[in-house]
């Protein structure tokens, strides 16, 4: 007498599976939006603010450090849905922490640094230049001469305390 083979189960398809797997992305992205880190976007006021003396520098400035590196941070749509806000705002502490050019009177890095940063192509970092509202943060090799000058012109007219980093 042989046992009674045990009933086969129904297989899913492959089609629900992926539908009940997007489903539960979907579900965990509508989630992590209540989670409140990330949603502070403020931009404390400027205490004393690097002054450059090129307007071409400024503007190279703007484009490229400003949002990281200054109170003045443009906050895109994109930096109000989570996870883009939490890698956005991290992003924005940690640069105000190493060099914030609207607390100058506060300790920043050492000139040789933001020479080495920016010669070597680690700032403006890839993450930054590849979103296309940065598209004129991928600096020429001429354009990284001009920032380094007027970095240059900075500290030697608007020296400030070196240390630890920024403000913010």
């Amino acid at each position: 007498m042989s046992s009674p083979q045990p009933a086969a189960r129904p297989r899913r398809s492959r089609r629900k599976l992926l539908l009940l797997a997007a489903g539960g992305l979907a579900a965990l992205f509508v989630l992590i939006q209540v989670i409140p880190y990330g949603h502070d976007h403020a931009n404390p006021p400027v205490t004393k603010a690097a002054v450059f003396a090129s307007p071409a520098v400024r503007q190279i400035v703007a484009d490229s450090c400003n949002d990281c590196h200054s109170n003045l941070t443009k906050w895109p749509w994109y930096t109000n849905v989570a996870p883009a806000s939490w890698l956005t705002v991290n992003d924005v502490k940690e640069g105000r922490s190493r060099m914030n050019l609207s607390e100058w009177n506060k300790p920043q890095p050492e000139l040789n640094e933001i020479v080495d940063v920016i010669q070597s192509g680690e700032m403006p970092p890839l993450k930054y230049k590849v979103m296309p509202n940065h598209a004129k943060a991928r600096l020429s090799d001429q354009e990284k001469q001009q920032l380094i000058d007027g970095f240059r012109q900075v500290y030697a007219t608007q020296t400030p305390t070196i240390g630890e980093g920024g403000g913010g």
